[in-house]
């Protein structure tokens, strides 16, 4: 092994390639995540991908891990350690609203729902979100057959804005109507 390869390997960790194919994806899709491609936009060797990965599909699949547990990590855990159930909820709209590159992310995932590898996380991220709204809504005082369809309401609400932002670029809001679509929604959907 000569210096160059050895000092490829250690100044990139898996976690690099990882962020650098999320941000691929959330760039040009799914299939747009290449070996090559990836090694040119990190100036490295393919060789420094192989050090960390076998395979274009390992590291498709550890990226895709990855962003599904930086949602729960990031944005679930701060929000559930607001005391008030009442706060939680417009807390948790204010936070994911300004989080752009996990947005597109998850919009190039649902353009994507036909790869097998990523149907699987896309349905475990999409049933925990839904039933942390739905214990967040029912914390925040409604009854339980209520909390679960305002919570499905709410995500799909999420996934509609998603699509019609980042798949058909519409519509185009400025950031101030941005942040008035956002607390319009918590009036809306916070009892």
């Amino acid at each position: 092994m000569n210096a160059s390869n050895k000092t490829e390997r250690s100044r990139l960790s898996a976690e690099d390639w990882e962020d650098a194919a999320l941000a691929l994806i959330a760039e040009q899709g799914v299939g747009a995540v290449a070996v090559e491609a990836l090694a040119r936009q990190l100036g490295v060797t393919k060789g420094s991908f192989y050090w960390h990965f076998r395979t274009r599909e390992a590291l498709l699949q550890a990226s895709l891990e990855r962003w599904e547990q930086y949602g729960e990590r990031e944005v679930i855990i701060q929000i559930e350690s607001i005391p008030n159930p009442r706060e939680r909820l417009p807390e948790l709209f204010r936070r994911v609203a300004h989080e752009i590159q996990p947005h597109r992310v998850y919009a190039a995932l649902l353009k994507a729902l036909d790869h097998p590898q990523v149907v699987p996380v896309m349905a475990r991220v999409s049933q925990r979100r839904v039933d942390f709204l739905h214990t967040a809504y029912k914390q925040a005082g409604m009854e339980p057959v209520e909390a679960l369809n305002r919570a499905r309401l709410t995500y799909a609400a999420y996934v509609g804005f998603l699509q019609l932002n980042f798949t058909l670029g519409l519509p185009r809001i400025s950031h101030e109507e941005f942040d008035a679509y956002v607390e319009h929604m918590i009036a809306t959907l916070i009892p």
